[in-house]
C-alpha cells in the first residue's frame, strides 16, 4: 500500500544546502518538495502559494528570519505543520520557534533518514525534537509540583488529562473538542486550568509536559 504523499517546503538561505536536501528528500517515495525560499518573507508568500503539509523551515535569514515567518505562518494556517531545522540550538531560538507554532526542532547534522522519519511523524500531529534539543525544552517547564509530583495525579482530573495528552499530540481546540466531544469553549477552560494547576506559561509548555509525563 502506497504511503500518502507529504509536500513540502524548504525554507533556507544557503542555496547549496536547500539543493542538496531538496534532492536528498525527493528520494522519498512520499516525500515530495513542492517549493524553496531563501528568506521568511518568499516562506510566507509560498505557503499561501502550495499549501504544504509541512515546511522545513531555517531561523536566521534575511529580510525575514524564520521565528517570524514560524508566527505569521502558523497564525494564518494553524494546520500546516513547521520544523525547524537549524544549525544553531540556541535556546532563545528553540522556545521562541516552539512558542509561535513550529512543532519540531532539528539541527541540520540530522541524518537524511532520520530528517525524513522526523517528517513522517511530524506530519501526523507529533512534535519532534532532536537529542540535544530536548533537554534545553524541558529546562524550561516549570518544576514546581510537577516534578514533585511526577505526573499528573492529584493535580488535573481525568478528562484534563485527556485534554493535555491531545495537546501533546500537537492538536488544536477544534481537534481537541471534536475527539473528546466538547465544545471550544470547554477546550479552552480545561486548557486554562491545565496551564494554572502545573505552572505553565503556554499550550506549548503543555503539551511539551504531555509528551514527558503522560
Amino acid at each position: 500500500m502506497a504511503l500518502p504523499m507529504i509536500n513540502l517546503l524548504l525554507v533556507d538561505d544557503q542555496n547549496a544546502y536547500r539543493n542538496g536536501l531538496a534532492e536528498l528528500l525527493s528520494l522519498e517515495p512520499d516525500l515530495s518538495v513542492v517549493g524553496q525560499a531563501e528568506n521568511g518573507e518568499k516562506a510566507i508568500t509560498l505557503t499561501a502559494a502550495h499549501q504544504p503539509d509541512v515546511i522545513l523551515m531555517d531561523v536566521r535569514m534575511p529580510i525575514c528570519n524564520g521565528v517570524e515567518a514560524t508566527r505569521v505562518i502558523h497564525q494564518r494556517y494553524p494546520w500546516i505543520r513547521i520544523l525547524v531545522l537549524s544549525t544553531f540550538d540556541e535556546d532563545e531560538y528553540i522556545w521562541q520557534s516552539l512558542q509561535f507554532g513550529a512543532l519540531g526542532y532539528l539541527l541540520k547534522s540530522t541524518p537524511a533518514s532520520q530528517l525524513a522519519d522526523a517528517i513522517r511523524v511530524l506530519s501526523q500531529g507529533c512534535s519532534q525534537l532532536g537529542p540535544t534539543i530536548a533537554p534545553k525544552v524541558f529546562a524550561q517547564l516549570n518544576p514546581v509540583q510537577v516534578v514533585q509530583d511526577g505526573g499528573a495525579d492529584g493535580l488535573l482530573s481525568e478528562r484534563e488529562q485527556d485534554v493535555v495528552k491531545l495537546l501533546g499530540q500537537g492538536k488544536n481546540n477544534k481537534e481537541i473538542a471534536q475527539a473528546l466531544h466538547l465544545s471550544q469553549g470547554t477546550v479552552r477552560n480545561h486548557i486554562s486550568r491545565i496551564l494554572s494547576e502545573l505552572g505553565l506559561r503556554d499550550r506549548t509548555q503543555a503539551a511539551l509536559w504531555a509528551q514527558k509525563h503522560l
